[in-house]
């Protein structure tokens, strides 16, 4: 028996994996946790490749609050995620965007933004322990802010210019990131 194991630990690990996936209660945390290992800091588009928000105005709706239009950050630094409960990679960049958000949210204009039900996104605010705005989708965002994959987000300088348009989990309290947060203020 010994030897049976030694010589198929890999094959019984792999399939031990697999039977965790199928099931759903392990699938979510599996994924979640596999997204966060590999997690970078996203990448800054270049210079010359920037496009720049044309339109600031988009109608949303501010979790259990108001309706507020995004115009307000016109010339401000603001950072717009768009996420969803269900999505693994959405889940495991939350934990680094609340620590970004602790430190930068009173410079920074932070959107999380989602279609899902407001009951379903306060009980998993309030399970997670995040304090981050949401704010839920009322029209379709402006044509430079749209994308097809989740989560996405983009960063936004007071110029209006798209630094960051990054699809996938990341790490965005990364030394990276806080570095350009810190340049795009300045401007």
């Amino acid at each position: 028996m010994i030897s049976f194991l030694k010589k198929n630990w890999s094959n019984i690990l792999f399939f031990g994996f697999v039977a965790l996936m199928l099931i759903p209660q392990t699938r979510m945390p599996l994924q979640v946790f596999v997204q966060r290992l590999i997690s970078f800091s996203p990448t800054e588009t270049a210079e010359n490749d920037r496009k720049s928000l044309q339109d600031y105005e988009w109608s949303l709706h501010q979790l259990n609050s108001e309706q507020i239009n995004f115009s307000r950050s016109q010339g401000n630094v603001a950072i717009v995620n768009f996420w969803a409960t269900w999505c693994p990679p959405c889940v495991a960049e939350m934990p680094s965007f609340q620590k970004l958000y602790d430190k930068y949210g009173q410079k920074v204009d932070f959107y999380f933004i989602t279609s899902e039900k407001s009951d379903k996104i306060s009980a998993f605010m309030s399970k997670n322990g995040y304090s981050m705005p949401i704010y839920l989708q009322i029209e379709e965002a402006p044509q430079q802010l749209q994308s097809e994959a989740l989560p996405t987000t983009f960063v936004i300088s007071k110029k209006g210019k798209i630094v960051i348009n990054e699809e996938g989990a990341a790490d965005w309290n990364s030394k990276k990131i806080q570095s350009l947060l810190d340049e795009l203020l300045e401007e």
